[in-house]
Order: C-alpha cells, then structure tokens, then sequence
C-alpha cells in the first residue's frame, strides 16, 4: 500500500518536458518543465480568480439587487411605490369604464341627462345600479354604522394604521403568535444568527439599551403615535435620538436576555398604549 501511494505521489509530481523547436533550423525555441500538479494547480488558480472576478461585479454593481435579500430599502420603497401607482391606475380604469357604459346609456336614453353633473356623479349612480344592497345588507349596514358613529378611537386607530406601509422586520420563521392573555405582546420571529433587523416604519430610536430579560432591545416612535419595539437582538447598530427610514437596518439577530429561547426576534407593535397583533398588518 505504501509503494503504491509512493509510486502515485512520483507519478502525480513527475516533470515532463514541453519543448518547441524551430522547423527549418531544428533548434529548440522554448522548453517548459511541467507535472500533473503543476497543471491542476494552474488549473484551480484560474478557477479561482474567475470566481473573485465573478463576486466582485455582483457585490458592487446593481446586479446584487436581483440576489435575494440584498435588495436595499431605496429598491423596495420604489416596488411599494409602483404598486401603490398600479392600483390607483386600475382604480381610474375602472372608473373610465363606468363613464363610457353610461355615455352610452345616455345616447340609449336609458339615463336621464339632468341627473348628471360630473364624470364622479355618473359613475357612482352605475356602480349603485351594479351592486345594489339587499334588505339584509342594508339593516346589517344600519346596524354597524349605529353602533360605531361615536367610536373616535376606533377609526383614529384605523387611520393611523392604514396609511402605514410596514416592513417585515426580519426574515425568518414565525415561532410564536400574538398571546395577549398570557402576556405575549408581539410575536417570535426565529432566524439566524447575526440576520438584519429593519425599521418596520419611518422613525426616531426612543430607546437602546439592554436588560437582562430581553437583552439588547431598541424601540422606535413612528407617527400616529405608533411604536415598534424589537427584542433579544445580537447587537444594536443605532442608538437613541437617531432617526431611521423604513427597512434600515437598526439591529442584528441575536440570543440575549434570560427569556430567550434560541436566536429570533420578538417584536412588538403598539399604538396609544395597546398592543396590536403584528400578523395583521404584516407578511410574515
């Protein structure tokens, strides 16, 4: 077994010479000593440099913006923009749509020309024609609209929620839900070591420290008297006073803190001091 790994390692480093000679003069032009190992050598080299080549231009060109989770929040804000473009261009539509079918009631004379004042008028008189209520619906509407005309901080609450575009704050598994009667106030976010944190809104860090239930924690006061708070966190990349844009990068995943169970993220979301469940208003 010896003489043959011997006789391999020979063989594998054993020196063949390359030379080139000059036909006409028969004298030899170049001569190279080569081996096996000089060959896989230069081979893996090449390889080598093609591949840092390779990560060079995706690191620091736009192309890193195709990779998944390398998309900055300047790109993601503008996907979140066009969308929001793209439903209020199919709202217009639709809209135009309307508009036509009654012109064309009207030329039938199927609509009587001095119930109309406006392109808006003539499309929510089709669309009430379109869809009109039940009885059941109608006391059902009633009944909700009765019950709710004095609930201000319902509807504030809404308002402020609604115009809200939020970021996921992390990428990972969901591991434990919005339990406010065993005094869960957020949710448990699973992901690896050292993983981004991002801002969930637009805001200012009100608080970063560290305690020893929760370990490194940051929170961050967003408008309409919103606030996030993240917990169990790695490392903390901002500190209080800052002021942050939504998908920023404001922590690292960690496992501090004596409730923690395992490298995640909880995070919780309140508004005027009342706990909302994150999973409605986010894509976990």
């Amino acid at each position: 077994m010896a003489k043959r790994r011997r006789f391999f390692w020979k063989n594998f480093r054993f020196k063949y010479k390359l030379t080139i000679i000059n036909e006409n003069t028969l004298e030899e032009v170049l001569g190279l000593h080569v081996s096996k190992l000089n060959g896989l050598s230069v081979l893996l080299s090449v390889f080598a440099v093609l591949f840092l080549i390779a990560a060079l231009i995706v690191s620091f060109t736009p192309l890193r913006n195709y990779l998944p989770g390398y998309m900055n929040s300047e790109v993601r804000k503008q996907i979140v923009v066009n969308a929001l473009r793209a439903d209020s261009l199919a709202q217009l539509l639709e809209r135009q749509n309307l508009y036509i079918m009654n012109i064309q009631d009207i030329i039938k004379g199927e609509v009587k020309l001095d119930s109309v004042h406006s392109i808006d008028s003539l499309t929510i008189q089709r669309s009430e024609e379109l869809m009109e209520r039940t009885q059941n619906e109608e006391a059902f509407r009633n009944e909700y609209e009765e019950r709710e005309k004095y609930n201000l901080s319902n509807s504030k609450r809404s308002n402020a929620i609604n115009d809200a575009i939020f970021y996921r704050p992390t990428r990972g598994l969901l591991s434990a839900n919005f339990d406010p009667q065993n005094k869960h106030f957020g949710v448990d976010i699973a992901a690896s070591p050292n993983e981004s944190i991002l801002a969930t809104l637009d805001g200012t860090v009100i608080f970063s420290g560290y305690t020893s239930e929760t370990g490194y924690v940051i929170q961050l006061q967003h408008v309409g008297n919103l606030v996030s708070i993240y917990k169990h966190c790695g490392s903390l990349l901002k500190t209080m006073g800052d002021k942050v844009k939504a998908g920023e990068v404001i922590a690292l995943v960690g496992n501090t803190g004596q409730l923690s169970t395992g490298p995640h993220l909880h995070f919780e979301l309140w508004h005027r001091g009342q706990p909302l469940n994150p999973q409605q208003y986010i894509e976990f």
